[in-house]
């Protein structure tokens, strides 16, 4: 099997060694979002298309990345058309919750990065065959970061990116584990929170992540 690549959309992701998953309900200010989160740390931000309205949203923070300097992903695209949908609306990369051939042939033909989920080592070879350029491992806290440090054994050349349950509790673990990256999910961007439009308080809240997470 061999290495992947690092497509520039992902080369922040791979320096910050952190992900924000934003899965809520309402965002008033999704550039506002994506500011907050790269002052704390975090420049690459996945919107998931489990939030109404969220192609609006993903172009919005596309049109302004030069301003607020994130890198805008859209996530919980589970088949083609929704992955054309993402890509049409500025999506600089894509993030399913499982295996997605349709995804994948989608995205390596608009040439968008791609994380496809897997849990089992059965799944993450199917993924890196399928040209993911990182393999999210869904849900990661279920298994905890021993499960990853057992499936970096078999593939240590493939990216790991654990998501689901981290924090700033436990993200460190996974990336002394060997994660190529940790996913900072409600813990940092709260449903509340981003409703409230608090960008200070989710700016702190990356920030605590990104140091507890990485720092020595």
């Amino acid at each position: 099997m061999s290495s992947i690549t690092t497509p520039h959309a992902l080369d922040a992701l791979y320096d910050d060694r952190a992900i924000a998953v934003v899965r809520v309900p309402v965002i008033p200010d999704p550039v506002e979002l994506c500011r907050a989160l790269a002052t704390g740390g975090i420049r690459s931000v996945e919107f998931t298309f489990t939030t109404p309205g969220v192609e609006a949203l993903i172009r919005a923070a596309a049109d302004a990345r030069a301003d607020h300097g994130a890198v805008i992903g859209a996530g919980t695209v589970v088949d083609a058309d929704t992955a054309r949908r993402a890509i049409d609306n500025g999506a600089q990369f894509l993030v399913t919750p499982g295996l997605s051939e349709e995804v994948a042939e989608v995205a390596l033909a608009a040439g968008v990065p791609f994380l496809l989920g897997a849990m089992t080592p059965s799944e993450v070879m199917r993924a890196a065959a399928l040209g993911s350029h990182a393999v999210k491992i869904f849900p990661a806290a279920t298994m905890g970061s021993g499960f990853l440090k057992d499936l970096r054994g078999p593939f240590p050349e493939l990216r790991l990116v654990p998501s689901g349950g981290l924090h700033a509790g436990n993200a460190r673990e996974y990336i002394q584990a060997g994660a190529a990256a940790v996913t900072a999910g409600s813990s940092v961007v709260g449903a509340a929170h981003v409703a409230a439009a608090d960008w200070a308080g989710v700016a702190a809240r990356a920030t605590a992540f990104t140091e507890a997470a990485l720092l020595p």
